[in-house]
């Protein structure tokens, strides 16, 4: 219980009120402040916080736009949006269907996040992976299940390069756990669980449209007081992280496949000589058997070669590097 004041101290008080030695406002500024809190919605994720996931996202979001522009062979554009803490009841209030509704497993962390892409933008990827333009669908239907399993595809690579940007927080290994196309499936925790959306804007070809990321503070709570801009920077700085990052990209680049191809000539011919070849005709290049080949490494004009046999297959061999421009064709 507080301090009772005597008479005489009390007589003191107001005495150096009226005369002006003490500032009755300086009194009322020492109360303490009430504020209002909401048990439904507890606040368990800083600003701090939210920060730091925007700069993973942002990460994160520089890898899928180049990624997108390499698989769908389309200008891609990703980038974030927002980042706020809701509960998840408003973010599941907002899901309509049709959509794409994956759920990533996040080991060794318990609990999994869930990732929400939009119909118009899984139709433009479908058509586009299936030799068209990537053109947005005008009318909403379901997903068939030749374009679900092309999809459950594309959500596997999406969970996977999520990997890299959390490494400077936890070493986790995000995998698919599952994939949903209905908005019913979608009540995967409590509706009073605080969660932290992230809002992806993405733009493929002339398709835009938005990727939700909800991560339950559940799920990342263990490793919440890492998740500070001092933990991403300070890391960013360590150099054995950066040659670790190096050796990781060469072995990742070592193992991409690239045709190659040794163009023994050409020539033209007219459409009708062309369907009527048979067995035993013969077709005059423009170079002879002693001529140097081009060898093209995908479209690049790369080296010059000679043909010949080794152990009894046909061969090339390389004698010089050269230096061209995209070759058509």
């Amino acid at each position: 219980m507080a301090d009772v004041l005597s008479q005489s101290e009390i007589d003191a008080l107001l005495s150096a009120i009226s005369t002006g030695e003490l500032d009755a406002n300086e009194i009322k500024s020492n109360e303490h402040v009430i504020k209002d809190y909401d048990f439904k919605r507890p606040s368990k994720f800083s600003r701090e916080h939210l920060k730091t996931l925007e700069i993973i996202h942002d990460n994160y979001s520089r890898q899928l736009s180049s990624y997108l522009s390499g698989f769908l062979r389309l200008s891609s554009h990703v980038q974030v949006e927002s980042v706020e803490a809701l509960t998840y009841k408003e973010f599941s209030g907002a899901l309509f269907n049709p959509l794409v509704f994956t759920l990533i497993n996040f080991k060794p962390l318990k609990g999994s996040i869930m990732m929400k892409l939009s119909s118009k933008i899984a139709f433009g990827i479908i058509d586009r992976i299936l030799g068209g333009q990537g053109s947005e669908l005008k009318k909403d239907r379901e997903f068939t299940e030749i374009e679900s399993v092309l999809l459950l595809r594309f959500a596997e690579k999406l969970a996977e390069m999520m990997r890299e940007p959390w490494n400077n927080f936890i070493d986790v290994k995000p995998t698919l756990e599952k994939m949903e196309t209905n908005v019913q499936f979608a009540e995967i925790i409590e509706p009073n669980e605080m969660v932290a959306l992230i809002t992806l804007n993405i733009r493929i070809g002339d398709i835009a449209d938005m990727v939700n990321i909800c991560i339950p503070h559940m799920t990342i709570e263990p490793i919440m007081n890492r998740l500070n801009t001092k933990q991403w920077f300070s890391v960013k700085r360590d150099e054995e992280h950066i040659e670790d990052y190096k050796g990781k990209l060469e072995s990742k680049l070592g193992k991409i496949t690239i045709p190659i191809r040794a163009v023994l000539g050409e020539c033209n011919i007219t459409v009708n000589d062309l369907l009527n070849l048979q067995i035993g005709d013969v077709v005059k290049l423009n170079q002879d058997v002693k001529s140097t080949l081009k060898v093209l490494v995908g479209n690049i004009y790369k080296f010059d070669a000679r043909p010949g046999l080794c152990r009894k297959r046909n061969a090339i061999l390389v004698n010089k590097v050269r230096r061209e421009e995209k070759v058509d064709g």
